[in-house]
């Protein structure tokens, strides 16, 4: 079996605190976006502290997955807690949705029964929410872009911080030029954006949980390209899956033309290891030798 591993440490407890920073910012935006939407009767501000807050549970929950997937394997964890930040996006996605429909519902009943509104109080406090939402964006940016848990968290914060521009639009078109609507229909926008992201990143984490193959590893062509290989004669029973952002695993029954010595088969064993790795980024693999063996030699078997 095939492995390649790096780890930095220093970056993983940067990513740590990165997150937790970003914590607490979003727990003083949710408390003054509350305090300031129940003063203003804004709704869009209301929505944006929900959205907030429902941010504050996705971090939390993001954290503790960051925190849980550098423990170590043990007997009953063999794979440890890989699987954690996978998880964690996986339901930070269906919480981005969740969040999303009950806006529209809300937008929807204020667009019907429009109310006067505070906007100097609206305006203050999403310049708030975009300053401290875009630092955090600046801080989970990085690593957004490797890692699904990571992502998971940016795309909420951005989300807030866009949210937060629409919410300082409107306040400034109230405060200008009255026109109160336009608190229902930036709320009802950032809903559907959010639906958006949220889907694509529910999409994404389903497909690892599910043990789909990943987008970007070619099976007929890996085929292939083993098959290439002297004295192999079938490669068939194939298996590829993510396990988290870093490990692609690849296992399959590789039939020889010849009853080979364990050496011989170590040999081609290295060299199908370096392909997979250098042309297909794939760092675990686990291959089962067989000789006249008969067996289905379909490259996909239902197990």
């Amino acid at each position: 079996m095939g492995h390649s591993h790096s780890h930095n440490h220093s970056h993983d407890e940067l990513k740590g605190r990165n997150l937790f920073i970003s914590i607490l910012l979003n727990i003083i935006i949710t408390a003054a976006q509350v305090a300031g939407g129940l003063i203003s009767g804004s709704l869009a501000l209301l929505s944006d502290a929900l959205h907030n807050f429902s941010d504050v549970i996705s971090l939390v929950i993001s954290y503790i997955a960051n925190k849980l997937a550098k423990k170590k394997a043990s007997l009953y964890r063999t794979f440890g807690y890989k699987r954690a930040e996978i998880l964690a996006a996986f339901i930070n996605a269906v919480t981005l949705i969740v969040v999303a429909i009950l806006l529209i519902f809300e937008a929807i009943e204020r667009f019907k029964n429009p109310q006067e509104i505070e906007s100097n109080l609206v305006i203050w406090l999403s310049l708030l929410g975009i300053v401290a939402n875009g630092i955090s964006v600046l801080l989970l940016k990085r690593d957004s872009e490797t890692n699904m848990n990571m992502r998971s968290a940016y795309l909420h914060l951005f989300t807030d911080m866009m949210a937060s521009v629409a919410v300082l639009i409107g306040g400034l078109l109230m405060k200008f030029h009255q026109i109160y609507w336009i608190d229902s229909v930036l709320t009802f926008v950032i809903a559907l954006y959010l639906i958006w992201v949220g889907f694509d990143l529910l999409k994404a984490s389903t497909k690892v949980l599910m043990l789909f193959t990943p987008d970007t590893i070619p099976v007929n062509e890996i085929v292939e390209r083993i098959n290439e290989f002297e004295m192999i004669k079938n490669v068939h029973h194939v298996h590829v899956w993510q396990l988290n952002e870093e490990e692609i695993h690849f296992e399959a029954h590789i039939d020889f033309e010849k009853d080979i010595t364990l050496s011989e088969f170590d040999k081609i064993r290295s060299e199908v290891e370096a392909l997979l790795f250098h042309d297909f980024e794939i760092n675990h693999v686990n291959i089962q030798p067989e000789f006249g063996k008969d067996d289905v030699k379909d490259v996909i078997v239902q197990d």
